[in-house]
């Protein structure tokens, strides 16, 4: 059996498929290569020792997709990735949005759901906007959201809900994930923004390695402990092997609903200030930064509840918000030597 990871050079994709592989697990990955880029290929053999079946494919085409399952028909599983993710760019494009992000995932229900395939789907915390408690559980509930690329996430956890609910024999898993950080310890894979990084931890460390002036922290009246606006930050290792687990999780057929949905986060709130200054500790080095106005639409305050998670699937983060900030800090240094 084999797992179709779509997306799969992309972040979050390629470190699942470091741990997949790891783990004896049998890969396909995909990709179209728009935000990703082939030397991914390169770091994943690297740390694995075994080289990917890799495959330029669009998750949207129809006779692509026709042909990949014909070439691999004992695909058993899909982790789902592939989607466009910049929030700023939905609202300037929205209808590009919709059609790639909800496109490309109808496209690919065809095949799963005949077949009975699980799926493992992407899903974000933008799915909650700003929560009214604190942390956040699953059944918080859902806002409007604020941006098109939100919006995609949240009509994508619908589509696949009504899908397990018309076809019991498909099965699937929605990972609410929270703010991704860090990269591979090996720093052969990480986050390779295209452009202007919209995250804070890649911009961060892009203005600590010089290529940016200075980072600006957006907000500083916020009703918090130091004014900031406050994160949930996942060490992106921990969330790839949350996709491992929840995958062994439904191959097992251990899940009580078709359609399970999951907080993956470390359960902790982390204000920006009180990441530039892990930064500093972590790696030694100083953040130029300045206090800037607020952002029109930024959430203030959002971490998860992931006792869910944990009682069900038992997964819990391990890695330390330090250990992440240092390894992204590995990677900058690697890419732009």
């Amino acid at each position: 059996m084999k797992i179709l990871i779509t997306g799969g050079l992309g972040y979050i994709g390629s470190h699942v498929a470091t741990v997949l592989i790891q783990n004896d697990i049998d890969t396909v990955l995909i990709d179209t290569l728009e935000n990703s880029r082939i030397q991914v290929l390169e770091g994943i053999e690297s740390i694995t020792g075994k080289a990917p079946v890799f495959r330029k494919i669009d998750v949207g085409e129809e006779i692509e997709m026709n042909q990949l399952f014909e070439e691999f028909p004992d695909i058993g599983g899909v982790i789902h990735f592939a989607a466009y993710k910049s929030v700023g760019e939905s609202v300037s494009q929205p209808l590009r949005y919709y059609n790639n992000n909800l496109g490309s995932l109808q496209q690919l229900l065809k095949y799963l759901i005949p077949n009975s395939i699980p799926l493992i789907f992407s899903s974000s915390c933008t799915v909650y906007g700003q929560s009214e408690t604190l942390p956040i559980r699953e059944d918080e509930q859902l806002k409007s959201a604020t941006s098109p690329y939100g919006n995609t996430k949240k009509i994508g956890e619908q589509i696949i809900l009504d899908c397990c609910k018309a076809n019991p024999n498909f099965n699937a898993i929605l990972l609410r994930y929270f703010n991704p950080i860090g990269a591979h310890s090996s720093a052969k894979i990480g986050e390779y923004p295209n452009g202007v990084p919209q995250n804070l931890v890649p911009f961060l460390t892009q203005t600590v390695k010089g290529l940016r002036p200075i980072l600006k922290v957006f907000g500083y009246s916020y009703d918090t402990p130091d004014g900031t606006c406050i994160r949930d930050y996942i060490h992106v290792m921990d969330l790839a092997q949350a996709h491992v687990e929840s995958l062994d999780y439904l191959l097992n057929n251990k899940n009580q609903e078709t359609c399970e949905v999951y907080n993956v986060g470390t359960g902790k709130g982390v204000s920006v200030l009180e990441l530039i200054k892990s930064f500093e500790s972590a790696t030694g080095k100083k953040v130029p930064f300045e206090i800037s106005d607020p952002r029109p639409g930024d959430t203030i305050v959002a971490y998860a509840d992931p006792s869910k998670i944990k009682l069900n699937i038992g997964w819990m983060a391990n890695y330390s918000l330090e250990e992440a900030l240092l390894s992204a800090w590995k990677w900058e240094e690697k890419i732009n030597q």
